[in-house]
């Protein structure tokens, strides 16, 4: 793949330095701030090699790359001058506060993914090598190799210090320092032996703040407030040293005393949610879990069990969120296989090939996730039933990791107990059984791969009704023209193409029958019938616009068969329009269809936006 030249076309695509303002990555998406994503072409961004998807979420273009996006990164930033983190400067948006804390977890959480896969790996070597006599938990390698492993959970508040800080706008070491105080070695030894403490007369909470997440990043959003009083309250003349001074000292002081305790809580609280629901249907929730982590790590929530498996040890094994990935990662993995195997689309097999690959080996899911089980959905399906029921199955023999490792079949022995061998065969079980249900079911189970090459000709004989297959796909939306494909941003009504009604494509047509894409319902037949609404039976609705001020012919030209609440199915004739009248009449013929209820569905995916198209091409597909 030539990182540089997809780089360079995806900067241009996003508009280069005039509408970029930051840019950062996760562990397969590059994560851009845009001044205008109006002014992208989401289309052309999707088409440019080696992008697997996109998406738009929390103010962020996300360009899905796979597991070579830090190369991507690397040369994405040497383009131009724009910062690698986030900016003050882009728009705010709305959100739930859900979603915001959400929001916060996963981009303070990302950067530190590579860390944390290393050192959880060092821990299953130490679990795997005296297993098999290559090292001795006497000497002294295997005791350095310990805190090698531990070192990145142990300090994680000091990596989230600085990565919150730069979500937050916090000087970093600043930040870096609090969280420092609270790990420094003086105050864990006090901590460990048990007497009380204060500072100021104010009592400290006894709390241990190694591998805690929550805490700090409380610490971290409340001294972006700290920081902005003392600008204002202390004079310039003074503020280079009294700044650091007051804020390492409040900050420390409200660490230690108020807002640390707070977070150790929280973490306590979710730990004791999960360790009942375990107790009291552990099989059901981890199969639930197990079934929709696809979903899950798509929104990023995945990263509020944080405090429960980076934790995960002999001492404090996770029972839930490891033993859930097994399943559906192994799952996806093999889902992915098996559209390899099946697929007659050459870049298909090796898309889907490449993302079994990063699932099964590496534990990663992404580009098995966008690239092949949203684009065919079936698989997904089937990976989301196979994981489920291993997940039940996980779930009743009480599954426990015992270090943090992304699961795959790499990482296994992460699962292997100290007393005896039923929980590493229980992993193995799961892991196996996931991999052979999820291949199964996805090659019984099938998926929607057009490959249909037509010519004009062929596509002008099947525009009427008893040509035109019945059943629809309930995601996909077909042309309901024969003619040329356009993208929408071509279309010359500022409505249209600046997507101010929603996402879609254009056709130019070539017949005068307007037939139904999908099977529905009509919502609206306007009485100049040049524009015709339909709602989809999976809840699509959807605009189809006969030309561009058309509805200045007062309908001339144009004759309905159907009316407002009519039920239609997917090739049925809804509109008669005379193309060469119209055109006589000097108006563009250019039919925009547009998702009117776009912001419902996570991304509006056009397979291509030119070439010919008859009724039996899928022009759009909703996720």
């Amino acid at each position: 793949m030539d990182y540089k030249k997809t780089s360079q076309d995806i900067y241009e695509a996003l508009g280069e330095d005039k509408n970029i303002t930051s840019v950062t990555h996760c562990m397969t998406r590059l994560r851009v701030k845009l001044k205008d994503s109006t002014l992208v072409n989401d289309d052309d961004v999707k088409n440019i090699p080696g992008v697997m998807g996109v998406m738009k979420k929390g103010g962020q273009y996300q360009i899905v790359l796979g597991n070579d996006v830090n190369k991507y990164y690397k040369e994405f930033i040497k383009l131009g001058h724009f910062e690698t983190g986030e900016s003050d400067n882009e728009p705010k948006e709305k959100t739930s506060v859900l979603n915001s804390i959400v929001d916060v977890i996963t981009s303070c959480m990302s950067p530190l993914i590579p860390a944390l896969i290393g050192g959880g790996m060092i821990k299953v070597l130490l679990i795997v090598l005296p297993m098999i006599n290559l090292l001795s938990k006497d000497s002294q390698t295997f005791n350095v190799l310990t805190f090698f492993g531990d070192a990145p959970f142990y300090f994680i508040p000091i990596m989230l210090a600085y990565t919150a800080a730069q979500k937050f706008k916090v000087q970093p070491m600043l930040a870096v320092t609090v969280a420092g105080i609270m790990l420094h070695p003086n105050f864990v030894a006090m901590v460990a032996e048990g007497d009380p403490l204060s500072i100021f007369g104010l009592p400290i909470t006894l709390a241990s703040y190694g591998s805690s997440v929550i805490p700090i990043l409380i610490v971290v959003w409340l001294m972006s407030y700290i920081e902005r009083f003392f600008d204002k309250i202390i004079p310039t003349v003074i503020q280079s040293f009294a700044k650091p001074l007051l804020v390492i000292i409040v900050s420390g002081v409200l660490a230690l005393v108020v807002i640390g305790p707070l977070g150790t809580f929280v973490g306590e609280g979710l730990s004791t949610i999960m360790i009942w629901l375990q107790d009291k249907a552990g099989w059901l929730a981890l199969g639930l879990m197990a079934a929709f982590m696809p979903l899950i790590v798509m929104t990023g929530m995945h990263w509020a069990f944080a405090p429960i498996f980076l934790i995960a040890s002999f001492q404090n094994p996770d029972m839930l969120i490891l033993p859930a990935m097994l399943a559906s990662n192994i799952a996806q993995g093999a889902s992915a296989l098996a559209v390899s195997f099946k697929s007659k689309n050459k870049t298909t097999k090796q898309t889907a090939l490449a993302a079994s690959l990063s699932a099964l080996i590496a534990g990663v899911t992404e580009p098995g996730l966008y690239g092949i089980a949203l684009k065919f959905k079936k698989p997904l399906y089937a990976s989301m039933l196979a994981s489920g029921i291993m997940g039940v199955f996980a779930g009743f023999v009480n599954l426990e990791s015992y270090a943090f490792a992304v699961p795959s079949f790499v990482s296994i022995p992460q699962f292997i107990g100290e007393n005896g061998n039923s929980n590493i065969i229980n992993a193995l079980i799961v892991a196996i059984g996931s991999f052979i249900l999820s291949f199964v079911f996805t090659w019984i189970y099938g998926f929607n791969e057009d490959n249909t090459v037509q010519t004009k000709k062929e596509t002008n004989e099947t525009s009427s009704k008893q040509d035109i297959p019945v059943s629809s796909d309930p995601k996909k939306v077909y042309s309901p023209v024969v003619g040329q494909l356009t993208s929408l941003e071509k279309v010359n009504d500022p409505t249209f193409s600046e997507k101010i009604m929603g996402d879609g494509v254009a056709v130019i047509p070539e017949s005068n029958t307007i037939v139904s894409p999908f099977n529905g319902t009509v919502t609206a037949v306007f009485p100049t019938k040049h524009a015709i609404g339909l709602t989809s039976d999976s809840g699509i609705e959807l605009l189809i616009h006969i030309g561009i001020d058309t509805v200045e012919l007062n309908g001339q030209h144009f004759e309905a068969f159907v009316k407002s609440g009519d039920k239609v199915e997917r090739g049925q004739n809804l509109i008669d329009v005379d193309i060469e009248k119209v055109k006589e009449a000097g108006y563009d013929i250019v039919t925009p269809i547009i998702v009117t209820n776009t912001s419902n569905y996570i991304d509006v995916v056009v397979p291509k936006d030119s070439g010919e198209v008859s009724n039996n091409d899928a022009i759009l597909y909703t996720i």
